[in-house]
């Protein structure tokens, strides 16, 4: 008994297809937007530009692979492109995912020394320290799936977001490490940096009530973030994963085309980063009202792709 008895990939090519036309079209204007921002605040922003600018660059990195993967799926998930770029595009999400968890935590790191311990780093950390901690970044999380094949043996029909069955058991090891290493540690620390923030800032009576504002709506908007694109990726691609191997076994259970659906819908969510992103990470305006605004349209356009 195959994967192919217990799960249906119709969803995929209905739901995927759409979803990334969007987010790449409202990606590229929001990191167009955000990076003229940059430039213009890049003085402003202090130490923490490098991680901005590579925030961006991810982003748009990604976005550019979407238009490829609209291909694939619109052709009924028959890979085209050749074994080379298929690992390319699916490393360049890899990337875009961890690399802005990643630089969301330097960010959020930064901000904190500066508020919270602002005397004792100041002059100590230059922009020399940020562009070799975007270094490991770019390479630490992203760098050890290029080794796990993206096709199915001699046929590039496929290029799997994950491996082909064959190596689906080490993969799964490798992806509950990436979420321990790649998002739960980078999250904890976020909302530890963010929450102190906060905290701070709400106690010291000479703090203006504007910066408390920002520093809470910042605070708010990035746990929205990493609960909309981040918390549901991690928990249903490691669940998709556990499913193939006991389809591998000759198992198969109902739940297993369930997970694979809600699987492919926080596939969804998860690139929604590269469109949020921009909007997070400058906040130089009331970008709240947008962000949750943008994340109702995105609920009504996932509810609907479903019930399709």
């Amino acid at each position: 008994m195959n994967n192919t008895t217990c799960v249906s990939y119709d969803f995929t090519g209905r739901f995927l297809p759409p979803v990334y036309i969007l987010v790449f079209i409202i990606g590229l204007v929001a990191n167009g937007w955000g990076l003229k921002s940059l430039l213009h605040n890049w003085k402003k922003l202090g130490n923490v530009n490098v991680f901005v600018l590579n925030l961006g660059l991810t982003d748009v990195w990604y976005l550019l692979t979407l238009p490829f993967l609209v291909v694939y799926y619109f052709m009924g998930r028959r890979w085209i492109f050749g074994d080379v770029f298929c690992k390319i595009t699916r490393f360049c999400f890899n990337l875009n995912l961890y690399g802005s968890i990643g630089f969301l935590t330097c960010i959020s790191v930064y901000r904190y020394l500066a508020i919270v311990h602002p005397m004792r780093v100041m002059g100590r950390i230059t922009n020399t320290h940020s562009v070799a901690i975007s270094a490991m970044v770019w390479l630490v999380q992203s760098l050890p799936g290029l080794f796990y094949p993206k096709t199915s043996g001699n046929s590039t029909e496929q290029c799997f977001d994950t491996t082909n069955k064959i190596y689906v058991e080490d993969y799964l090891k490798y992806s509950l490490g990436q979420t321990l290493t790649g998002f739960c540690i980078p999250f904890l620390i976020t909302l530890g940096c963010y929450g102190h923030i906060a905290v701070v800032l709400w106690t010291l009576k000479r703090t203006d009530n504007v910066q408390k504002q920002r520093s809470l709506k910042l605070l708010f908007i990035l746990i929205l973030l990493f609960s909309v694109c981040y918390i549901p990726y991690h928990v249903f691609r490691n669940l998709n994963i556990w499913s193939r191997i006991l389809s591998k076994q000759g198992l198969c259970r109902g739940w297993f085309n369930r997970v694979y659906i809600a699987h492919q819908i926080s596939r969804g969510l998860g690139c929604l980063n590269s469109a949020l992103n921009p909007l997070v990470y400058l906040h130089v305006k009331e970008d709240i009202l947008a962000i949750v605004s943008l994340l109702v349209i995105w609920g009504f356009l996932l509810y609907a792709a479903v019930k399709t």
